[in-house]
């Protein structure tokens, strides 16, 4: 259910920057050249929560040159705060307060294998002599299993009701994790394709989604060992339970169901199956983003709705009221609420725009009192970062495209140098905020749009199944004639213009390289599919609540026809065709697109005697957790765009981080194909 309790959603010397003497010839009024530790080093502060009392404050700080928890009282300066983990392998990326505040817990993988165990750690555990950081437990304790956070509940604050697939790998089975101790009692055996449970506002399991074999998907009542459904949604549409009414009876249904375009609210009896309109978009431009539901009165709060900008219709008139004084003394930043108490009087809000890092602040409800805690980032100033805006443009077939625009400042925007970066998924969204990757391209100079091409949510049923059969297609027309759009406006120069990404974003990388190879100057393709074929075929077993609804969205490689529509859809089969400078990066743990994916494209340039950049990470999966292994994939990057479009570049690095470049650095001679399958 998605309540309040917003918890549950889970430092490098610094080296002076100097630019290369090539690249800053013509910088006119350009901003200086922005550190690249200050934008992917790791954030001063970042992910604070409210303990349920109101008491303690914690918060993700570097320890022993990792990120891990930390906690001070909540009226303590952080200077107060004192070290609660000390995992030196990995940063801890998502933790939250159990319900009584008695624990600390985190998710954790093995080197981004993305098989999560959840750890704890108290507190207020005295440590022996010597120890500076609590022992933290290993609730789970499980290798090769991913385990699923399904329910806190507050009626029993010691337990945490969790999802484990170590019985079938492809679907989670339900427990219940006691805190205390660690066991783990069964609940229900997952052997009807469940892939999610709910539970109401007396923490008992009410209903399931079950995921059939054809892709749709079926709502069903739990009623002892009893499943009976009561919804259904099919492939090409879209159904979530947003939570309980106040009633304990009725539920909220985000739907899309049938004639409905834009997804909308609906009240609904599960008993049943009767309807009622609830919320829909009052500007009829946007699919419901989320409703918000307060876990103290049961009543909802407000809805959003993800547009140009982050819009919401308020349910609740005193929440309404309380946010519309913070947004008045905190003009031009989206205020956004992060955690709260369990009285729900304090307020953790972060404050954002486009040019402004979060900033963290502390609401009182009660006292309307609202002070500062802390920047993400403090040593970036807003006015050294670009501003975004949204632009539409006409894709190929006339569909209009949506997409964000970054212009580097202190220069023209006249024929510039280009980087197009579309976003993973493909089945997401950009959104308006502060995007590092962004303002990082537009510092060195680049202008950058980030396109939702067609399959991106949020825009509506039409325009999301616009996107069925079409990657390597009309997908990748709505980013090359988002290139032809800036060059007729007169803003990018035809001649340098690159394209990067990471997932979906790498694949649309490599197709635009390999099915437009006369497009683009320069590519930088991150932990990127080449082979949709194999992709399918090593898909984690864990995914296969969603593998039919994959197979309609891009093909089947159970038919003839899908499998030829795959091969026409993969930059492998055109890899002959790139004459692009290519940089490839990957993580070697990779459990979704798996290394065989950079392997493959690698190999297919270096035998036809192509120069193609590799970089791999024997110590990260899907995207880099490790800011240094971040680090030394953006120097790198940045100066391979510079040397082909002329934009500006760092030169300098720290020796960690020029020592990891050269770890990471692979010599495509020396790669071998090895191709992993998950296919039953």
């Amino acid at each position: 259910m998605k309540h309040l309790l917003l918890g549950l959603g889970l430092l490098l010397a610094l080296a002076t920057p100097q630019a290369s003497v090539a690249q800053t010839a013509k910088t006119g009024s350009q901003p200086p050249l922005i550190d690249r530790e200050l934008l992917f080093g790791d954030p001063e502060i970042s992910g604070a929560q409210l303990s349920p009392d109101g008491k303690f404050l914690s918060f993700v700080r570097p320890y022993n040159g990792t990120r891990n928890i930390w906690v001070k009282g909540l009226n303590e300066p952080f200077d107060k705060a004192r070290p609660m983990t000390n995992d030196q392998a990995r940063p801890v990326r998502s933790y939250f307060w159990s319900r009584n505040g008695k624990y600390l817990l985190y998710s954790q993988d093995k080197a981004g294998d993305e098989n999560f165990n959840i750890y704890a750690v108290n507190p207020a555990e005295a440590l022996p002599a010597g120890q500076a950081v609590p022992t933290a437990r290993d609730l789970t304790g499980l290798k090769g299993v991913r385990v699923q956070i399904v329910n806190a509940p507050l009626t029993d604050p010691n337990t945490l009701y969790i999802g484990l697939n170590d019985r079938d790998k492809a679907w989670h089975d339900l427990y219940k994790l006691n805190l205390t101790t660690g066991e783990k009692t069964l609940m229900r055996q997952n052997n009807d394709r469940i892939g999610d449970w709910v539970f109401d506002w007396n923490d008992q399991l009410r209903l399931a989604a079950r995921s059939n074999p054809d892709g749709s998907t079926e709502w069903l009542r739990v009623e002892d060992e009893q499943m009976t459904p009561f919804y259904k949604t099919t492939i090409d549409e879209q159904s979530a339970v947003e939570g309980f009414a106040k009633d304990n009876q009725h539920v909220y249904l985000a739907t899309n169901k049938g004639s409905r375009n834009l997804a909308e609210i609906v009240l609904l009896d599960p008993a049943t199956g009767q309807e009622q309109p609830y919320q829909t978009d009052p500007l009829k431009r946007v699919d419901v983003g989320g409703l918000t539901i307060s876990e103290k009165t049961h009543e909802p709060v407000y809805v959003s709705f993800e547009d140009d900008r982050m819009r919401r219709v308020w349910k609740d008139k005193s929440f309404e009221q309380d946010f519309a004084a913070v947004s008045r003394r905190l003009p031009g930043l989206d205020v956004q609420p992060i955690s709260h108490t369990t009285d729900e009087r304090l307020w953790l809000l972060a404050a954002s725009s486009a040019t402004q890092p979060s900033v963290s602040y502390l609401f009182d409800r009660q006292t309307k009192q609202l002070s500062k805690q802390y920047e993400t980032r403090p040593k970036l100033h807003p006015a050294d970062l670009a501003d975004m805006k949204v632009v539409r443009y006409k894709s190929s077939d006339g569909l209009e495209i949506p997409a964000y625009l970054t212009l580097p400042k202190g220069v023209a925007a006249q024929n510039l140098p280009v980087i197009i970066l579309p976003h993973g998924g493909p089945w997401g969204r950009d959104v308006y905020g502060f995007n590092t990757m962004a303002q990082f391209l537009a510092n060195r100079g680049y202008v950058v749009l980030s396109p939702n091409f067609r399959a991106s949510t949020g825009y509506g049923k039409q325009f999301l199944n616009a996107g069925n059969g079409e990657w390597g297609r009309k997908m990748q027309d709505d980013l090359t004639w988002g290139v032809k759009y800036l060059v007729a406006q007169g803003i990018a120069d035809p001649k340098r213009v690159g394209i990067m990404g990471g997932s979906y974003g790498g694949y649309a990388t490599l197709a635009g390289v390999a099915f437009t190879p006369d497009l683009y100057s320069a590519a930088v393709a991150i932990v990127a599919p080449s082979n949709l074929t194999t992709l399918l075929n090593a898909i984690p077993p864990y995914w296969e609540a969603g593998r039919k609804q994959m197979y309609a969205r891009m093909a089947d490689p159970g038919t003839a026809e899908g499998r030829a529509a795959l091969d026409r859809m993969s930059p492998l089969g055109s890899a002959n065709k790139i004459k692009t400078p290519l940089m490839v990066v990957q993580g070697a743990n990779d459990p979704r697109v798996n290394k065989a994916e950079a392997d493959q494209i690698v190999v297919a340039l270096r035998d036809r005697n192509y120069p193609v950049q590799y970089l791999l990470a024997p110590d990260e999966g899907h995207g880099f957790a490790r800011p240094v292994n971040n680090m030394a994939m953006f120097a790198a990057s940045e100066k391979f765009l510079a040397g082909h479009l002329h934009g500006r570049y760092q030169e300098s690095m720290s020796p960690a981080v020029a020592k990891r470049l050269e770890e990471i650095t692979v010599d495509p001679k020396t790669v071998q194909l090895v191709t992993k399958t998950n296919v039953k």
